[in-house]
């Protein structure tokens, strides 16, 4: 019987990416999102296309209440075969300088990028405990690795989130469970639309003059770890386009 990854955040972006490329290499999926039509639709389509067993469960990572209602429901039949935590849910929202930052927004960053990655993986780690085996891939950010102008909390929860891939390959590191940290840099999903609050304008402009990445870059990169042999875990990912060299350092063509 085929194994089941769980996949948060996967409506779009780099969630969605990877739920597709997971399905058509056979895998089972559960894909968790906020938006219930959109994870509806997704099910279908893998569903009908590959043939693999789709579980769809609509919570937010923020709320614990409902991360654990949802993870604790699933049967032992899944959750014995669930070998991978594809920990995606994250956004930014807003940049400027910090004396000037929304709290709502501070909030909504720490609440999803960091609380809801620790509410998750608390209810899916004693899955894998229980067999020895496992794999964590959390999806953070070069913004994880280095600060720059206006990302300040932004970039304070994806330095969490790096911080937590370490701590965790520790912990588990008995256990037999992997811990991969993917730190992407430019890449064009809803991320920008997301941060700047709906402006098309002003987040298409971000990636004007050069070639951002794509979710599909992303999601073989997650696979490519995933599928390592046993013996091999890569515990840190850094992946940027080919003209940045840096978090603000990108060759535009004029």
């Amino acid at each position: 019987m085929n194994s089941f990854v769980l996949i948060t955040g996967a409506t779009a972006g780099f969630g969605e990416a990877c739920a597709r490329l997971f399905a058509e290499n056979n895998w089972n999926l559960i894909i968790t999102g906020r938006r219930q039509e959109r994870l509806d639709t997704l099910q279908k389509e893998l569903n009908d296309k590959y043939g693999v067993e789709v579980i769809s469960l609509c919570f937010d990572v923020r709320h614990q209440d409902e991360v654990i209602t949802q993870l604790k429901a699933l049967p032992t039949t899944v959750t014995d075969r669930l070998d991978i935590l594809i920990n995606n849910a994250g956004l930014a929202v807003g940049k400027g300088p910090i004396d000037e930052g929304i709290v709502e927004d501070w909030e909504r960053m720490i609440d999803t990028n960091v609380k809801g990655l620790l509410y998750v993986s608390k209810e899916v780690i004693p899955f894998f405990k229980k067999k020895k085996k496992g794999h964590i891939i959390n999806i953070a950010s070069i913004a994880g690795k280095e600060v720059y102008p206006g990302g300040n909390v932004y970039c304070a929860s994806k330095h969490a989130v790096d911080a937590l891939s370490k701590a965790m390959r520790i912990d588990l590191v008995e256990y037999n469970i992997k811990v991969t940290n993917i730190a992407p840099g430019a890449a064009e999903t809803e991320f920008s639309i997301v941060r700047f609050k709906g402006d098309e304008s002003t987040a298409n402009s971000v990636y004007d003059g050069f070639d951002p990445l794509t979710a599909i870059d992303i999601a073989e990169t997650v696979y490519f770890a995933a599928t390592r042999p046993a013996h091999v875990n890569l515990n840190d990912i850094v992946i940027m386009p080919t003209a940045q060299a840096s978090p603000m350092v990108l060759h535009k063509e004029s």
